[in-house]
């Protein structure tokens, strides 16, 4: 890979937080090319871009995004860095519950909805003419069991709202905690 483009490699590595095996990607791809990267120039390239990464509003953004820290800012960088990182995917972590919790309630309740069509369906086939006794026990038994079902998805729509409840109520706490030091 010829160096200029190897120094916006690393450049947009450090920007991005990537450690410095990172390289070991870029040399398996030059390999391909029978070339060989400059380790020397792509690591002062990626120290400048770590410079860029390892601030305090970029800490917030990386962890707001749940992205993975690799520990890649100096001590003095980290100290900014780390504690808004902390912050940021905390939040994200609340924020990721709670949409977690809204996707299983909306999957409880469209559980419960089609379960009571087919409840209705089978309450319709049930009231079919010409059904031999067999059929109406076999139909009224399958009906039993969706009613069963029905209770079930009731029961599990009830705790996902009690868990969406829960995890509203980490959102909010968590965004006011942190509204003094960040734009939640």
């Amino acid at each position: 890979m010829p160096g200029r483009r190897l120094g916006r490699k690393g450049y947009a590595d450090g920007a991005s937080g990537y450690p410095m095996t990172r390289l070991d990607d870029h040399a398996k791809a030059c390999a391909k090319y029978q070339a060989a990267p400059n380790p020397a120039a792509y690591g002062s390239a990626r120290e400048d871009g770590l410079r860029s990464y390892c601030t305090f509003e970029r800490g917030w953004a990386e962890g707001r995004a749940g992205n993975t820290y690799y520990g890649v800012c100096r001590p003095e960088e980290e100290q900014a860095f780390l504690p808004a990182y902390r912050d940021g995917l905390r939040l994200h972590e609340v924020e990721d519950a709670f949409e977690a919790a809204q996707g299983a309630l909306s999957s409880a309740e469209a559980r419960i909805e089609n379960r009571e069509d087919k409840l209705e369906a089978k309450q319709k086939e049930l009231r079919g003419e010409g059904l031999t006794h067999e059929e109406r026990d076999r139909i009224g038994d399958r009906i039993q069991e969706v009613r069963g079902e029905i209770r079930d998805a009731r029961r599990n729509a009830r705790d996902a709202r009690d868990a969406l409840d829960r995890a509203e109520w980490y959102v909010r706490r968590v965004r006011r905690e942190l509204s003094g030091r960040y734009p939640v």
